[in-house]
């Protein structure tokens, strides 16, 4: 997944939000309405969780140091988790007790216009946003589904812009409806039924968010089709005739540490296996760009020892 792709998609994503929170919260301030008032906040959060991403993609841009060698790759996946926790803690969390208040002390809605007004455009704006994380991740998906490509993207940023803008049409929905039955029945316990309905909806994405991220700070393994083309440009069947077991690693997104014991025939020289290992070396960066950190062992092919493909 390009970084580029990426930013582009959280910027459309941040313009969309800043616009979207004022508004919302000029409706708030008009009609008294808590749906207005926790979409605020929820555009309010979820534009800062795109400055999130945005920082953690430029610290991810440091040159190694002594003290961290490999890089600093992860610190997208950091400030792809402080998304998530945002988006529950800020988001969902606030919502869910905004949507309590309101339903405990109800209220009519004033100048009705206003929150209709706000969340029509609102729709409008992050149909735009969604639009082009789509079509940014559609240019690196390939055939994955889309719940795949948010389980298996090693790149967070349009996973979590697409679930944020997903998030956001669907809590826009959710107020739509919540204020026009509190305007139709004069009711203002819909409101905060729908204000609640939003806060479920963003704890549910924050957990997804959470999950998944996780899963790429505890250490992913390159995907299936990376591997088998890693094990394709690794033997040759001439000094490299096969690999006993090989480990893959994403130090980032665009970042992969390969470590492999290979097995080779017991009469090559020295200078014969460092020469096959550094011809090794270089098929697997022509086969798979990412692959920039690699260790290869050699080891003498034994019978009892068979040399198998890695899983």
């Amino acid at each position: 997944m390009s970084a580029s792709g990426g930013t582009k998609a959280i910027v459309a994503a941040l313009a969309a939000n800043l616009a979207i929170a004022v508004a919302k919260f000029v409706a708030f301030l008009f009609s008294g309405s808590s749906s207005m008032l926790a979409e605020s906040v929820h555009s309010l959060a979820d534009s800062g969780n795109q400055g999130l991403l945005l920082v953690g993609g430029k610290k991810a841009q440091r040159e190694a140091t002594p003290q961290h060698p490999f890089g600093y790759g992860r610190e997208r996946y950091i400030y792809a988790f402080l998304v998530s926790i945002v988006l529950f803690s800020v988001g969902g969390m606030f919502a869910i007790y905004e949507g309590y208040e309101k339903i405990k002390h109800p209220h009519e809605i004033e100048a009705w216009y206003w929150p209709v007004g706000v969340l029509v455009f609102a729709i409008i704006a992050e149909t735009f946003s969604f639009r082009t994380a789509i079509k940014e991740s559609n240019a690196v998906r390939g055939n994955l589904s889309w719940k795949d490509f948010v389980r298996r993207a090693k790149a967070p940023e349009l996973p979590v812009v697409l679930l944020e803008d997903l998030g956001a049409l669907v809590g826009l929905i959710l107020a739509l409806v919540g204020v026009s039955l509190a305007i139709t029945t004069g009711d203002g316990v819909w409101d905060g039924i729908g204000t609640l309905c939003i806060g479920i909806l963003l704890i549910a994405i924050a957990i997804v968010l959470a999950a998944e991220t996780k899963s790429l700070l505890l250490g992913e393994a390159a995907g299936v089709d990376e591997v088998k083309k890693i094990e394709e440009a690794l033997v040759d069947n001439e000094t490299v005739t096969g690999i006993i077991h090989m480990r893959t690693l994403h130090l980032g997104p665009e970042e992969l540490l390969v470590a492999a014991k290979i097995a080779v025939q017991h009469d090559d020289t020295a200078s014969e296996i460092a020469a096959a290992i550094d011809a090794a070396e270089e098929r697997i960066r022509t086969a798979v760009p990412i692959a920039r950190v690699i260790y290869l062992e050699p080891d003498i092919y034994r019978e009892t020892k068979p040399a198998t493909p890695a899983s």
